[in-house]
Order: structure tokens, then C-alpha cells, then sequence
């Protein structure tokens, strides 16, 4: 399957992106891809497309990444909505009142649970007994 994707160029904290066309499954390092669509600096905000291309190969099947997509959408290179990049936690459903029982376990109102534990690896030591007088 191909995707089009960034493939990160430039320095250390200085990242420029070159925009490339390549198999999903194969990284893009050492010009191992497909072609060359477009270019993003994000620093210098400078940004260089080539549209005929990337529309060419959205048509024959290729994928843009979410954050390719998301760049595009923005450029007005393709129509749609912008895609959240990263994942949205999971919201946890309100049980109904009606059944308690299944969600939480009954406590027993006389229950006092102990208050000091013994050190882990050891026997509990037995208090000693004061001698007798």
C-alpha cells in the first residue's frame, strides 16, 4: 500500500520535512521511496507542493498520513475535514443505578481491616510478654 508521507530531513532541532510517496511497510531512509511531492520547513514556515502530483497519487490509491492530510486540508490542496492526530482517551460509560451489585463489591459494615502489616519476607513477630512479679 502507498502512503504519502513526511520524511524527516536537517539538523538536530532543526527539522525540515521532505514530503514523499512510498510503500507503507518500508522506511524512506537513504531516498528509498517512490518520489519527491513536496517539501515543509516548519521553522520557516516555508512550504513548496507540488498538487498536480499528490492529487495524481491520491487517485491512483495512495494514503497521506494524518498530519500530510491535515497539511493539505489547510493548503486547500484536497476537501474534508481535519483528522485529530493523536488519540482521544476513552470516555467511561455512567452505569445505571438499577444495579449496584454487578459494579461494586458488598462491604460488611463490622469489617475492620488490620492496621499494621508485617514486613514483607518476615513472619510477623509475637509481642513479648513482660515477666511476671
Amino acid at each position: 500500500m502507498l502512503v504519502i508521507r513526511f520524511f524527516r530531513v536537517g539538523k538536530k532541532n532543526q527539522p525540515s520535512f521532505k514530503i514523499v510517496v512510498t510503500d507503507k511497510r518500508k522506511p524512506t531512509r537513504a531516498g528509498r521511496f517512490a518520489e519527491e511531492v513536496g517539501f515543509w520547513n516548519p521553522l520557516t514556515k516555508e512550504k513548496v507542493l507540488k498538487k498536480e502530483r499528490i492529487l495524481y497519487w491520491i487517485s491512483v490509491g495512495a494514503q497521506p498520513s494524518k498530519s500530510l492530510h491535515n497539511l493539505l486540508v489547510s493548503e486547500k490542496i484536497i476537501e474534508g475535514k481535519k483528522i485529530p492526530r493523536h488519540k482521544k482517551k476513552k470516555i467511561k460509560k455512567e452505569t445505571s443505578p438499577e444495579i449496584p451489585s454487578q459494579t461494586q463489591p458488598e462491604i460488611k459494615k463490622d469489617y475492620n481491616p488490620p492496621t499494621t502489616l508485617p514486613p514483607k519476607g518476615r513472619a510477623p513477630e509475637k509481642p513479648k510478654e513482660s515477666p511476671k512479679t
